[in-house]
């Protein structure tokens, strides 16, 4: 399961939450996700209670199944010329679904392939997003200070008549770090640069959605279905940034910017989608997916701490927690895909999916949420998420599956994309099976510890490595 890179500030604030919210992946099984989750067109999988809800026409038993997972994620930043490494590894519950098969019964004498045929319900669990990740990087930055960005705080705040006092800008002036230069009435800061600069970033947590779906089948040629998710969300972020600047002995100093996040939600969505066989080989599949309506409630923590050493300068600390809810409306999605079958000797298929993240909006009783939906106006655009895959039968009980996705960047500007490899094995018994799958998922992106205008902000880049294994243990009967 990939996390998208979906900003280039570590200070935003709920924007940058906004779209992080709406890059949740629809759950599947471990075969669909072996074929790099395509599935629109595929039909006849327990992934079709979560995606296209068409897909369920084509059950003619019911079935059921469970799928944990392991991941490990590795994610290496650079900066300033320096490399490190944070590493992560989970085990959770992935999916859990089950359909219940209901054939329509027709009058005796008609022909019994033609008209409604079934009428079939499903009912999932899905972990959706996977927000657990360690991201460490640091370097000596000898062009700039985060001293800087709190001088700039201040003097916005003067030229607006503001007053600092329980601010962040506030708490740097009343720490020494930047002064008030009155001749000529603006904020400079204390520092001189070349400062060793570390951030530390550790997040958890996840989104789920439980999916309630139906499917129909008419004449075995043309599937509609209809679905329902309520989704959850938990995301827990801790973040401390720290510039030691030891190298001055009339002003050495310490500083550490922390922030720590608690952030939980419900929302809501409604999916339709169809699948239709011109021939038996060919199957041509949609899905329209509403927004997800999203009540979100939001604990942030914020503390600002500045030791000396030696320079007759205060130390200090200061902190403050803020809480907060809000409206999140995601974006509206709309997935289409196209699946060849060869005889009983397997598949081939493939879906795109459009979405528009600069739709995505905030409302709020607590807080002004103007200049966060300017952000997400301003950064943020049209992304296209493209999977392939392929299934083939080597025997009658076993399968060999791989496939291929990309993840588009919710980004106007130099966003990088997620690419994603799997692959997988199936095995029939009886009535169970097992499938296992394993997923690469990579991506790049460059992170601004703190911005201070496009010439002179510092930039880290990121990459990150995730290795994901699933396993599906299924039943029908």
């Amino acid at each position: 399961m990939a996390t998208v890179a979906i900003t280039k500030t570590s200070f935003a604030q709920y924007s940058q939450d906004a779209i992080r919210f709406s890059t949740f992946q629809t759950g599947s099984t471990s075969r669909i996700k072996a074929i790099g989750n395509a599935q629109m067109a595929v039909g006849g999988d327990l992934s079709s209670v979560s995606g296209n809800p068409a897909g369920l026409g084509f059950f003619t038993r019911s079935e059921l199944s469970i799928t944990p997972e392991f991941n490990s994620t590795k994610v290496t930043g650079n900066y300033y010329g320096q490399s490190s490494t944070g590493k992560s590894n989970q085990l959770n519950f992935n999916n859990a679904s089950v359909v219940f098969y209901s054939r329509i019964n027709s009058p005796r004498g008609e022909d019994k392939s033609k008209g409604w045929l079934s009428v079939n319900w499903g009912a999932s669990y899905n972990r959706t997003n996977n927000f657990y990740q360690n991201s460490f990087y640091g370097g000596l930055n000898d062009k700039s200070s985060i001293t800087d960005y709190y001088t700039s705080l201040a003097n916005q705040a003067l030229d607006n008549n503001y007053s600092l006092d329980g601010y962040l800008e506030g708490w740097a002036a009343g720490q020494g770090l930047i002064r008030y230069n009155q001749p000529q009435d603006q904020y400079e800061s204390n520092a001189k640069y070349k400062a060793l600069q570390n951030s530390n970033t550790r997040t958890e947590g996840g989104q789920t959605a439980y999916s309630f779906s139906m499917g129909a089948n008419y004449s075995n040629k043309l599937y509609l279905g209809l679905g329902f998710d309520v989704t959850d969300l938990r995301y827990n972020s801790t973040n401390a940034f720290t510039e030691d600047n030891a190298t001055l002995a009339d002003f050495s100093y310490n500083t550490t910017y922390g922030r720590n996040q608690v952030t939980t939600g419900t929302g809501f969505n409604i999916r339709a989608g169809f699948i239709y066989k011109p021939v038996e080989a060919v199957r041509f599949g949609a899905t329209v997916t509403t927004p997800t309506w999203y009540n979100v409630s939001d604990v942030t923590e914020e503390y600002l701490n500045t030791t000396y050493e030696a320079s007759g300068q205060p130390s200090g600390r200061n902190g403050d927690t803020y809480n907060a809810s809000y409206d999140l409306r995601t974006p509206f999605k709309v997935a289409g895909g196209l699946a060849i079958f060869i005889k009983k000797y397997g598949f081939i298929t493939g879906d795109v999916e459009y979405l528009n993240y600069s739709t995505t909006r905030l409302s709020s009783p607590d807080f002004d949420v103007t200049d966060d939906n300017n952000d997400i106006r301003k950064l943020y655009g049209t992304a296209v998420n493209a999977r392939v895959g392929a299934e083939a039968r080597v025997t009658s009980s076993f399968y060999l599956r791989g496939g291929y996705g990309i993840q588009g960047s919710p980004l106007k500007n130099d966003g990088k994309d997620i690419k994603s490899v799997s692959g997988g094995l199936g095995y029939r018994f009886g009535s169970y099976y097992i499938d296992a799958t394993y997923m690469h998922n990579s991506g790049t992106q460059n992170v601004t510890p703190y911005s201070i205008g496009p010439q002179f902000s510092p930039v880290a880049a990121l990459k990150t490595n995730s290795n994901n294994a699933f396993l599906t243990v299924g039943l029908r009967f």
